[in-house]
């Protein structure tokens, strides 16, 4: 038994935060129903450049296992009673169009509570129900640029650069599903469901700690350091005699065992490296200081050497060797999943794992429409309404 078993989802997003959110409740065993609608349903089955052997694209094949697809025209009566007569057999709804869509089609929180009171309806935009942003239109850039990610992220000096990790999306779908599984444990003690709002905006912010403690602490904003960390020096990307690699001295003992591997127990006795607060504040000319060093050896070498004293170091891989390592094998973080048209195709696995009840893959992202008929037939079977 799937910890989400017999709940079910309607799934009314597109792209990315939603769709993601919605995976992460399929894969804990939650009956995902994908609500797209007509000739090209998810935006995202079009996106990207390039294909695989189907229409669908690999974006949209990442971000919609484990769910079942139906199309409805929710602009139409017909197709809007159907939806309402699925929303009584639903205990969530996940949607993240644009503010006021969903109202207008008649699927907005307002309207579907009184077709179902216990439902936990989930509305993901790009700045939230409130405040003088919340009509604006949301995507991942604007989120980052707007929130301060962007200003900190890259090289001091360089032209802006955006996290490559979609942060505010994918951020904001995770905290979509934290959101509704709190909303599922507070609706065995009510009995009454709940709106949950989040935003690509407040994620961003949500996951930037770091950065706003730094402007909390020191009254100034924080910028870009590149691969450095605010709390602690040295911790950073490094260059050895045949590339580059990173390693971590964010603690005293780090710091003294660098030391000792490195042959330069002198730099222990500078005031301005003292401890890790003042090597925080002399970061950059600590590094300069160390840089000589690092050329002496080879990447393997200084990993090996370093992971010896207990100071954690590694190599910088690209996607292809990351997921192709022994490591990421034995995390089971890849998987091949079976197609009807593709034939079968990698995917990431599950980032968290569940011993007792662990997740599984149960179906393929859909094709359009693919369960439009046995969906209906459910449908009837219950009158419209959850057992």
């Amino acid at each position: 038994m799937l910890p989400l078993a017999g709940v079910r989802v309607l799934d009314v997003s597109q792209v990315m935060a939603g769709p993601f959110c919605c995976m992460l409740l399929g894969d804990m065993g939650a009956d995902v129903i994908k609500v797209e609608p007509p000739i090209v349903g998810d935006s995202s089955r079009r996106s990207m450049g390039f294909r695989l052997k189907g229409d669908d694209s690999p974006g949209f094949l990442a971000l919609n296992r484990n769910k079942r697809s139906i199309v409805l025209d929710l602009k139409t009566d017909e197709d809007r009673e159907t939806f309402y007569a699925l929303a009584r057999t639903a205990d969530v709804v996940v949607e993240n169009g644009r503010p006021g869509v969903a109202d207008r089609l008649g699927i907005g929180y307002e309207k579907l509570k009184t077709v179902n009171p216990r439902l936990i309806y989930a509305s993901i935009s790009g700045f939230g129900p409130n405040g003088p942003w919340a009509e604006r239109p949301g995507y991942d850039l604007i989120a980052q640029a707007m929130s301060g990610v962007i200003s900190s992220t890259g090289l001091p000096g360089q032209e802006p650069v955006k996290s490559d990790i979609p942060v505010g999306d994918l951020g904001a779908g995770l905290f979509a599903a934290y959101g509704i599984l709190s909303a599922i444990i507070a609706r065995q003690k009510t009995g009454v469901g709940q709106l949950i709002t989040a935003s690509l905006y407040e994620a961003a912010l949500g996951l930037s700690i770091w950065e706003t403690a730094e402007l909390w602490g020191t009254g100034k904003s924080p910028g870009p350091l590149g691969t450095a960390n605010r709390m602690s020096a040295p911790y950073q990307a490094v260059k050895a005699a045949d590339g580059y690699f990173v390693f971590a001295a964010a603690n005293q003992k780090l710091w003294l065992s660098l030391l000792e591997v490195l042959g330069r127990p002198e730099l222990n006795n500078d005031p301005r490296f003292s401890d890790n607060s003042v090597r925080v504040g002399n970061a950059q000319i600590l590094i300069e200081l160390l840089k000589p060093s690092f050329l002496t050896r080879t990447i393997d070498e200084w990993v090996d050497a370093l992971l010896a004293v207990g100071v954690p170091a590694g190599p910088i891989y690209d996607y292809e060797r990351a997921l192709d390592s022994e490591h990421t094998r034995a995390c089971e973080m890849v998987q091949e999943i079976p197609h009807p048209v593709e034939g079968s195709f990698k995917a990431l696995g599950f980032a968290v794992k569940l011993k007792g009840t662990p997740q599984e893959l149960r179906l393929p992202p859909p094709l359009l429409d693919e369960h439009a008929a046995e969906i209906r037939a459910e449908l009837a079977l219950a009158g419209g309404r959850k057992a």
